[in-house]
């Protein structure tokens, strides 16, 4: 073996053995404690970036620790390779969907491969493979049989671009998610999932799960959304129609002066005039218009439109003008909102632009509030007033006692409600799970019979990027008999949404070639719920909280037998650059970049704020490239060491150049003692004499090393300073190995390298094993036992004492640690230099700060 650091060839030649000798494959030995590492699947784009690299690298540290800590590591791979994207390539390229997936996960599988991670790629699988989706089908049967799974026509969000329905979740600020197209509202027949069966338990376990970040926790508390209150029903006048709203103030009932309805609440066409019609549906198109165009998180100003209609207030029998509302959501709550200005910002500030009536009906204790004068809502609890016969009361109390008017009137009752919406999983698309129903005019919706299964995706399919789902292009897949009579039917030609490719793969791993049944019992009974799961927090309100709602629902079907699928969470942070560019040209790439100046015009180019890696912003970088320059032990250690995993990490070629230098030093360091170190063993107590001076020095910094990065990587995470304190120990055995020339030395030396190379290897995997290997060990290093560190060699035979003079270091003495004060004090005043400033002096007074510092205040010359 070559003696010079050659990254390609080295790496190469250990990913070859890796591969060969199945070094990462799943063993489940009976006695062994077993622990199940996960990061979040990848679409398979074609590429990796450097957001992969740094989730990848993460996950894999975890892994490989845990082998070494001798516990029984699953760590598995696949592709989350249904989705739109595919299809859209389709469409642009004339690429079948299915092509296109397999040679795009072709080579990000080899670009996995070239990081070194410790996958089993023998449980790897593809969500859009048949022998997969099989058991999405089975598992929607399932959920169908126990009312899980339904059908209704639904108003659904409708992107027109992709010719598909939104869930909730995929809608952001009136945009599409994904191509950022104005969403719109259609009427479709959809099917759901019963999400909302779970609703208190997906929310109750929030505040089990430990290991999560709070803030993901957070998140999904608040879309969740519990909300006590009351349901009430406002009459409508001259109508059948009832306004049902959801109010958690039922205190403020008689301070209501107006209706709100959402612009597209269904009630609207039937209890407008016919004449208010038209501004009613142009008022709703603008709504959408503007809430399509708008910025990212912009407030709206508050816009109406009397509907001509009013409600009866069923408290007091007011008549109350029902308006159209921008700021009502037709899809939370009921899409109305009884209007309470006075206690209300919302409400307020619209009563305000329409000259509408603010009523009190709560005033702060001691205090009378005069609605013309108010400048803000009064929002706050108080004291009932023009409320008939609860005015005196507090409003909390008056809260619960009005409630319970309204249920002995008939007219409103308790409830609770929630953000949580059904899950709509019908897609309009190809390149997804087909949903396993057909449609017989006689027997209506069957299901596919279990044998049957799976319904295959044809390819005898158009794909013209117009109309609803390309399925119904191909009359083989439309057409089938109903499996009950036997007569021609129709299937289903919707998909599922890919996220429920992804709320369950992580059981698949645990059996991924099993014939009869989506999963083994047994193997999850080894190994749910994961130990480690590891992705963006993007995810927060989507995959994780539909992946809780899988395995308690599977769970409730005696599948599984845990409450929760993972048991730790970590979200990464990003991989953020800074940003580049010319006025005249936007954003620029490196390349078009020459001396400071912009390729194109020749002008100065300006450094933006650092930001999120965007192809759109030209600042990402080619993981390929930084691997085939410095190597993928360079490319994993720099995303490791630059940022703790939580935070975002900042982009630099200096720290990358840093990094390739420090991994050359480490090399140095073993290849040039390397005849010295190969036959010398490791310092052993035992049966070796016990060390003094600077060897039992550089022996309590390999286990001080030790126990900081054992300590940093199991309990926080901090890769960060595991690998500085590595360097910083790195930086002593350069120091030490000059003096290292007796036999007890290069012993201590040896036991000093051995324990860096060892506990870098889940960092930097390729050129440790190496190094190991040309040190003569037998065992690979991957398979060697994680090190534990000695107490007894930290402990410190003697420490060394700062001595100030008057607050000022004046010298240093050496005493045995633990020593009392009054010993420490003799030492010091024999000192010859602080005799040299004490003499003749007195000393007022000795303050000691026990192995640490001495201070000696004397009285002035």
């Amino acid at each position: 073996m070559s003696k010079r650091y050659d990254h390609r060839e080295i790496e190469l030649r250990r990913q070859g053995l890796w591969e060969r000798g199945n070094a990462f494959a799943t063993v489940a030995e009976g006695g062994a404690e077993t622990c199940y590492v996960l990061e979040m699947f990848p679409y398979p784009s074609g590429r990796i970036h450097m957001g992969h690299v740094r989730n990848y690298s993460i996950g894999d540290v975890v892994a490989r620790y845990q082998r070494m800590r001798g516990r029984s590591v699953l760590h598995p791979m696949g592709w989350d390779s249904f989705g739109l994207p595919a299809e859209n390539a389709a469409i642009q390229h004339g690429i079948h969907p299915a092509r296109w997936t397999d040679e795009n996960i072709a080579r990000m599988r080899a670009q996995l491969k070239r990081l070194g991670l410790s996958y089993d790629w023998s449980r790897e699988v593809a969500t859009s493979s048949p022998e997969y989706y099989r058991w999405n089908q089975w598992i929607f049967l399932k959920f169908l049989e126990r009312g899980l799974a339904y059908r209704k026509r639904s108003s659904v969000n409708w992107c027109p671009r992709c010719s598909t329905v939104l869930a909730n979740e995929q809608v952001e600020d009136g945009l599409c998610w994904r191509c950022e197209s104005a969403v719109q509202a259609r009427e479709l027949d959809q099917w759901f999932f019963r999400i909302t069966d779970y609703a208190d338990e997906l929310l109750d376990y929030t505040y089990r799960l430990r290991g999560w970040p709070e803030r993901v926790l957070t998140m999904q508390r608040n879309w969740i959304g519990r909300s006590a209150g009351a349901e009430v029903d406002f009459p409508v006048e001259g109508s059948q129609e009832k306004i049902r709203v959801f109010t958690t103030r039922p205190d403020t009932l008689y301070g209501v002066t107006f209706m709100s309805l959402a612009a597209e609440h269904r009630l609207i066409e039937k209890i407008a005039p016919a004449d208010r019609l038209g501004a009613l549906r142009e008022f709703a198109s603008r709504v959408r218009a503007r809430a399509a165009a708008a910025p990212r998180d912009a407030e709206p100003p508050k816009e109406g439109v009397f509907t001509g209609a009013y409600c009866i207030n069923p408290l007091n029998g007011e008549r109350v003008p029902v308006y159209a509302a921008n700021f009502v959501v037709a899809g939370y709550g009921t899409g109305a909102v009884m209007a309470v200005p006075a206690h209300d910002q919302r409400d307020f500030e619209f009563a305000r632009a329409y000259g509408l009536p603010v009523k009190v009906v709560i005033n702060p204790p001691g205090e009378e509030l005069d609605p013309a004068a108010m400048e803000r809502a009064y929002t706050e609890p108080g004291v009932m007033t023009a409320s008939g016969d609860f005015d005196g009361m507090g409003s909390e109390e008056a809260g619960e006692a009005i409630t319970e008017r309204l249920e002995e009137l008939g007219c409103g009752r308790r409830t609770v409600t929630y953000r949580l919406r059904d899950w709509g999983v019908s897609r309009q698309r190809y390149w997804g799970c087909p949903i396993p129903v057909v449609y017989c005019e006689d027997c209506g919706v069957v299901p596919v019979p279990y044998e049957d299964l799976p319904v295959v995706l044809p390819e005898d399919v158009d794909f013209s990027g117009q109309g609803l789902s390309p399925l119904e292009s191909s009359p083989s897949f439309v057409n089938a008999p109903c499996p009950r009579c036997g007569r021609p039917a129709r299937r289903e030609t919707d998909t599922m949404d890919t996220f429920v490719d992804s709320s369950w793969y992580f059981l698949r791993y645990l059996s991924p070639r099993g014939e009869n049944a989506p999963f083994d019992r047994d193997e999850a009974r080894r190994w749910m719920p994961v130990d480690q799961y590891i992705g963006g927090i993007e995810h927060a309100v989507m995959h994780l909280l539909y992946a809780r709602f899988f395995t308690k629902a599977l769970r409730d079907m005696g599948l599984v037998d845990v409450d929760e699928p993972f048991e730790r969470l970590l979200t990464q942070g990003m991989v953020c650059k800074e940003i580049t560019r010319c006025a005249e040209h936007g954003y620029l790439a490196p390349e078009e970049v020459r001396d400071g100046r912009c390729a194109h015009c020749g002008a100065p180019v300006e450094i933006g704020a650092v930001e999120k890696m965007s192809k759109s912003k030209k600042n990402t970088v080619d993981p390929d490239h930084i691997i085939e320059r410095y190597g993928a032990d360079t490319t994993r250690l720099f995303s490791l060491f630059a940022a703790p995993p939580e935070k975002d990490l900042d982009w630099s070629e200096e720290g990358v150049e840093g990094a390739y230098r420090f991994i050359g030093r480490v090399w140095r360091l073993v290849t040039e003692e390397l005849d010295t170190l190969a036959s010398t063993p490791p310092y052993d107590p035992a049966v070796d004499p016990p060390l003094e001076g600077e060897a039992a020095g550089l022996r309590r910094s390999t286990h001080a090393t030790i126990k900081k990065v054992t300590a940093d990587i199991e309990r926080r995470f901090h890769f960060n300073t595991a690998i500085a304190a590595v360097m910083e120990h790195v930086n002593l055995l350069y120091q030490f190995r000059a003096k290292a020339g007796g036999e007890l030395e290069r012993k201590v030396m040896r036991e000093g390298v051995e324990a860096a190379l060892l506990l870098l290897s889940p960092f930097a995997p390729h050129f440790t094993e190496e190094l190991w290997e040309m040190l003569g060990n037998r065992t690979p290093l991957h398979e060697t036992p994680w090190p534990d560190y000695s107490e007894e060699a930290l402990a410190v035979e003697s420490v060394e004492v700062v001595v100030q003079i008057n607050g000022k270091v004046r010298s240093r003495v050496t005493v045995p640690a633990g020593s009392d004060e009054e010993t420490v004090r003799e030492r010091v005043m024999a000192d010859e230099r602080v005799r040299r400033w004490t003499e003749g002096r007195e000393v007022k007074k000795f303050v000691y700060v026990p192995g640490r510092l001495a201070n000696v205040v004397v009285a002035g010359r």
